[in-house]
């Protein structure tokens, strides 16, 4: 493989790699809790408790992330004996599975690969940081346009996230139906700016850690 050819694919694997760090890191009890416990977090019209939304959120949290059946979730019951989750929101939670594990299985490859690709750049430490520094550059390009499109046309972002993904008319529910009980529009605007936040500060350290490259 070529020198350049490494360097290029370095940058471009760059971005979704920390974005996809970044998400995961927003996938977890912490943010659950940081969410549910904010003073201006929207309540539940249908009368889920914070106590009961921070017990029933984080089932539908670790489906994503482990190796269970539907049935992880199909078998849920609130204390009145009724299920959880109906069938359009389980048809919807394994979609989201398939492509959650997805990413994150390409989030693995794309890290191996740029430390496979570092190691044959190891010679040659001006391209190396260039790939890096282009990589964060990059990186804070797309997440600042992802960014403003989230912040000032929200719905347009929000839906067109879900079409590339999923299926018309499968990622659509109720107010009234559990999946939306739990994680309001409200939750999903806080996640994105999370994840760009987060994404924003890694590629700062990698463009700031370009410097020591080239020092060393």
């Amino acid at each position: 493989m070529s020198r350049w050819l490494a360097q290029t694919l370095i940058t471009v694997l760059i971005p979704p790699l920390l974005v996809l760090i970044a998400a995961r890191l927003v996938m977890t009890p912490l943010f659950l809790s940081f969410e549910y416990n904010r003073a201006d977090f929207p309540e539940d019209l249908y009368g889920l408790t914070r106590e009961e939304r921070l017990e029933y959120a984080p089932y539908a949290l670790n489906y994503l992330l482990n190796g269970e059946p539907i049935s992880y979730l199909g078998d849920l019951r609130f204390d009145s004996g009724l299920e959880l989750f109906n069938e359009r929101e389980l048809g919807h939670m394994e979609d989201v599975k398939v492509v959650t594990q997805a990413a994150f299985g390409a989030a693995i490859f794309a890290g191996l690969l740029i430390i496979a690709l570092g190691v044959l750049l190891r010679r040659d430490r001006l391209r190396l940081a260039a790939a890096l520094r282009n990589g964060a550059i990059l990186t804070l390009a797309l997440v600042a346009a992802i960014a403003l499109t989230a912040i000032f046309n929200w719905e347009f972002f929000f839906t067109e996230f879900h079409r590339i993904f999923f299926e018309s008319g499968t990622w659509q529910f109720l107010y009234s139906d559990t999946l939306i009980r739990l994680f309001p529009e409200q939750f999903w605007f806080d996640a994105a700016l999370t994840i760009g936040g987060l994404t924003i500060i890694s590629a700062l350290v990698v463009f700031f850690i370009t410097f020591r490259i080239k020092s060393t």
